[in-house]
């Protein structure tokens, strides 16, 4: 995961993109409590979990090569254990 910053209120929380449509972003109380679309009790009173600023932030890093998309060839349905034959 790495580190991207909201362009609009400059909260900062953990990325890591697995494919364009796939986003895995990692809040923590400080993110949370600095985000100025996220109401003030946290993530879990919102129907919806996305900041929209910070949705625009990830995509210009995507854009500008400081995000990339990961190319894990791990198989998900397995978590990369190796299944008996």
């Amino acid at each position: 995961m790495e580190e991207v910053s909201c362009r609009s209120c400059g909260t900062c929380v953990l990325v890591e993109k697995f494919s364009p449509q796939h986003t895995s972003v990692q809040w923590n109380k400080t993110a949370v409590a600095a985000c100025t679309e996220l109401p003030a009790a946290g993530l879990r009173s919102r129907t919806s979990h996305t900041c929209q600023a910070l949705r625009a932030s990830i995509d210009a890093a995507v854009e500008a090569g400081a995000l990339s998309v990961s190319t894990r060839d791990v198989d998900v349905t397995t978590r990369g254990r190796t299944l008996a034959s």
